[in-house]
């Protein structure tokens, strides 16, 4: 048996024993660990270790450096001179908040070098902060082409047959509706105590029908048109001159909307390059002509504070942010939510803001200076979709000009001036009455028209209370064709927007309108470098992402509503008693299955503007998605009572009484508090949002929304999570 070694044993005949001279492995100094019981940082944790406030103390120091400089250079000359030197008083902080006279080292005042964009469907309004009102420029660029948009295009509004009577052109789903809304308007008026003849309808297609055009000579109209002239050597023309091209104009030129309905137009676009060109140039070329900067080496002078809808797409803000700084070069640029400019422009701090634009509407509850996220709403109609259902109506009734075609340019124009001048909410006056229109097209004599309506005028804007009226069909065509979905870069889940108070009217969509949802397409096309997004079956709660909810799901597939919406805006009229959803206290519960987005992408978000504005109101007074939660009364009060509605679309005479009497019939247990109001101080409705974005425009820039071209560079798009004034 062997015994037990010792110690001293072991390390010799074992080799243990330490043989080396005592150096050390490496000449590089050894970093002791930490002591976790006993340490502490500052790192990030004040103020000042921000990325913004350390650019902004760096600009300072730069600043005082220069005026120190300045300083010895002036005393340096001065006793060259053998002058005496006086020292001038030191400037005052920028940082500092008093209301003195807001000038720049330049005697310039804040906002004369800051440019504000807004980009609607339809028009394009720009101008320089300091501005009164802003530049007016439609959103549309005029490109060479073979044949021109009315030529290689269907009329519109679309007929669906043509060797019938015009009852039947527009199908029988548009006649059930347009004599279902007539007749409920007779009945409205007798109610009103109106006096209604029973053969209006009648008097009107009869003088319709027997009424030919009379011709005058060009050079005896004074009111001719001015039409753009054209060569082989513009290759576009953009804003108003493109409006003013004749149709058979040589060469050919087709007009081309980079947006439609809110959205970048994917559908007449082949390519992603094209739509984004034609976007940028639009603005470009408006700043040169309109503002005055003709050489883009001045702009690095220039902020801008670009304003974009309350529900936005991430891919598209980017794109803006990437071209406002490589292409455009402008030194600062801020984003700034529509809404949120509305409130600013009108001076209101607590408001349900009601935008009525050309091909959309938003609905939005605004307090404090923030949207409140679940209360936005973005709906796919607006003036423009009046101006259709005004002119298919006209033709239902025979309208002696018969040939109305909104895609050729003089007739768009001609709808757009025949709506302003005949459409109302007032039924006051709804008669059988005579007018007459001009038709001026190019190369043409000048054709004067007389026509009578009667109730036409009235019925259109009503379909802002009965969409089902309007035109959907082609309203989501080639949605995602070119633009891919913004998506979350770890879980690859989509990460746009999408308020509660939006998935309320997919729901109404699902459940009233189902034209309104497009089928599914037979084969869809996956874009080149989108991210696959799983559809597995389990629901998870709406609003919160998947990998925080416990578990790796993607985006549940369930039907389009996650959960009913209120109960009143299932009927498609408001309760009388006012005890729907949208009024409070029964609203739905919509915690369950978020719906897939992909059939959200197909399905047109609308809903009638009084229960959308009841819908949006109600979301912004609840702390939590659950219809038990408690109902803020205090906040609902104060956004019933401060209900502003705003957008050209807005200025239809009687829009905002019409609507007040609306919302007191759904909500009777407010007779006082509803206030449906406009733009105070005699304001353009059409431009608010533009006005607010000047008024920030003036503000000094010490805020931390202002992103510099050092700060993107650094982080590029990412740095909108950090600057944006809402959750990004």
């Amino acid at each position: 048996m062997v015994g037990k070694k010792s110690g001293r044993a072991l390390l010799r005949d074992e080799g243990l024993q330490r043989t080396d001279n005592n150096m050390e492995f490496t000449s590089w100094p050894q970093v002791n660990m930490i002591n976790q019981k006993n340490y502490y940082t500052e790192f990030l944790k004040r103020d000042d270790q921000t990325l913004a406030l350390r650019l902004q103390h760096d600009e300072q120091l730069d600043r005082r450096k220069k005026a120190a400089v300045d300083i010895d250079r002036a005393r340096a000359q001065a006793a060259q001179d053998g002058l005496p030197f006086t020292e001038p008083a030191p400037a005052a902080d920028e940082d500092n908040d008093d209301d003195e006279d807001m000038e720049d080292a330049d005697s310039e005042s804040f906002g004369s070098k800051t440019i504000v964009i807004h980009v609607g469907s339809q028009n394009l309004r720009l101008g320089f902060a300091t501005d009164a009102l802003p530049k007016t420029v439609p959103m549309v660029i005029a490109r060479k082409s073979k044949q021109s948009e009315a030529e290689d295009s269907e009329p519109r509004p679309k007929r669906m047959k043509l060797d019938v009577a015009p009852e039947e052109w527009f199908g029988e789903e548009f006649a059930k509706e347009y004599t279902s809304m007539a007749s409920d308007f007779k009945i409205s008026r007798r109610a009103n105590k109106r006096r209604v003849l029973p053969n209006s309808r009648e008097l009107v297609t009869k003088w319709n029908t027997q009424n030919t055009p009379e011709f005058i000579s060009e050079h005896n109209d004074p009111l001719r048109i001015e039409w753009t002239e054209t060569s082989e050597a513009l290759d576009y023309i953009v804003g108003e001159a493109a409006l003013r091209i004749p149709d058979d104009s040589k060469p050919r030129y087709r007009l081309h909307w980079p947006i439609r309905h809110g959205w970048l137009n994917e559908e007449d676009y082949t390519s992603r390059h094209a739509l984004e060109r034609d976007f940028f140039l639009i603005i470009e070329e408006s700043i040169r002509s309109e503002l005055g900067l003709k050489h883009k080496k001045e702009w690095n002078q220039y902020s801008c504070v670009f304003l974009i809808p309350d529900i936005y797409e991430k891919v598209l803000v980017g794109r803006v942010l990437e071209e406002l700084f490589l292409d455009f070069g402008f030194q600062k640029v801020c984003f700034m939510q529509e809404s949120l400019a509305a409130s600013f422009g009108a001076g209101f701090s607590t408001a349900c803001i009601v935008d009525i634009g050309a091909q959309k509407t938003s609905v939005c509850c605004v307090e404090d200076g923030m949207c409140i996220e679940d209360s936005r709403i973005n709906m796919k109609y607006g003036g423009y979709d009046v101006t259709e259902t005004f002119v298919k109506m006209m033709l239902f009734d025979h309208f002696n000009y018969d040939e109305f075609n909104l895609a050729r340019r003089h007739d768009f124009l001609l709808a757009e001036d025949l709506k302003d001048k005949h459409t109302t909410l007032s039924d006051e006056n709804v008669t059988v009455q005579l007018y007459d229109f001009h038709v001026r097209a190019s190369g043409q004599e000048t054709r004067k028209y007389q026509f009578k309506i009667y109730d036409e005028g009235q019925l259109a804007p009503l379909g802002y209370f009965r969409p089902a009226i309007f035109e959907h069909s082609e309203k989501v065509n080639g949605r995602r064709k070119l633009i891919p979905r913004s998506v979350d870069l770890y879980s690859g889940h989509p990460n746009d927007p999408l308020p509660l108070a939006q998935m309320a009217v997919i729901a109404y969509v699902d459940r009233n309108v189902p034209s309104a949802v497009m089928a599914p397409p037979a084969k869809p096309a996956r874009l080149l470098g989108t991210p696959t997004v799983s559809t597995p079956s389990k629901p998870r709660p709406l609003g919160l992402p998947g990998h925080l909810n416990g578990g790796d799901d993607g985006t549940p597939r369930s039907s389009v509503a996650g959960s009913p919406p209120p109960e009143d805006i299932g009927n498609g009229t408001p309760q009388p008693n006012g005890e729907g959803g949208a009024n409070g206290e029964d609203s739905a519960d919509i915690h369950g299955a978020q719906p897939d987005v992909e059939v959200i992408d197909r399905t047109v978000p609308l809903m009638p503007l009084d229960q959308a504005i009841l819908t949006s109101i109600h979301h912004a007074c609840t702390t939590s998605s659950n219809a038990a939660a408690p109902i803020n009364e205090s906040r609902r009060r104060d956004l019933l009572g401060a209900i502003l509605v705003i957008g050209g679309a807005s200025k239809t005479p009687y829009l905002r009484e019409y609507l007040e009497q609306r919302l007191r019939a759904s909500m009777p247990q407010y007779p006082k508090e509803i206030l449906v109001a406009g733009p105070p101080r005699e304001l353009d409705p059409e431009v608010l949002v533009w006005k607010g974005g000047s008024v920030f425009g003036k503000l000094r820039m010490t805020n931390d929304s202002w992103i510099g071209a050092l700060e993107y560079d650094r982080l590029g798009t990412r740095i909108l999570h950090y600057k944006c004034m809402w959750h990004w």
